[in-house]
């Protein structure tokens, strides 16, 4: 009888292999944005700058203007919220802003959802958009604004739309990034 040859491609039959550890259950808790996430906020926000149409930014954020964006909006009394794993890893974060500067506009925001790549496609946005809007009408907040790209923002638009966001209007060809026009579709939500 010859003897087989060693194959290391050759798989064991079903009920040798070993059965591999079940993966952790994707989990998260909302709290308050802290002025030490900010780098992980930036590292997130900075990954949509350079990689999609989601932000019309060209230029990445530096530590010091999102430390400001953070100040500002909780000078407002405006919510800002992030997602963070039971080890603490921010994964996501959400706030508003204000819609305009002009005093008669401070009933109204413009909210804003930035979740890691890992992290989309497990109701972290649903999760942070409910809250998000909790916090904002506790705040005072009448009127949110969502300012969406046409292009390459599909999730956005639906969960917009899954929380009763209605299109209020789109204008064509106002951003140049990646070397083309984008316009936006501009989405409204009253909180009553």
């Amino acid at each position: 009888m010859l003897e087989e040859e060693y194959n290391p491609r050759r798989q064991l039959p079903r009920h040798l292999r070993p059965v591999p550890e079940p993966e952790a259950p994707f989990s998260f808790a909302l709290r308050e944005a802290r002025i030490e996430d900010v780098p992980d906020m930036l590292e997130i926000y900075n990954h949509y700058v350079q990689n999609t149409t989601v932000t019309f930014d060209e230029d990445q954020l530096t530590l010091k203007e999102m430390r400001r964006k953070l100040r500002t909006v909780r000078e407002l009394g405006f919510p800002w919220i992030v997602a963070e794993t039971p080890s603490g890893q921010v994964i996501g974060y959400a706030f508003v802003y204000p819609w305009k500067e002009r005093r008669a506009y401070r009933f109204t925001v413009e909210n804003s959802i930035y979740l890691r790549p890992a992290s989309t496609g497990k109701g972290l946005g649903k999760a942070l958009m409910e809250r998000l809007l909790a916090d904002a009408k506790s705040a005072g907040v009448k009127e949110v604004v969502a300012v969406i790209a046409d292009r390459g923002a599909e999730g956005s638009i639906a969960i917009h739309e899954r929380f009763g966001f209605k299109e209020a209007g789109r204008m064509g060809r106002v951003g140049f990034k990646f070397g083309r026009w984008l316009g936006t579709i501009l989405m409204q939500k009253s909180l009553k």
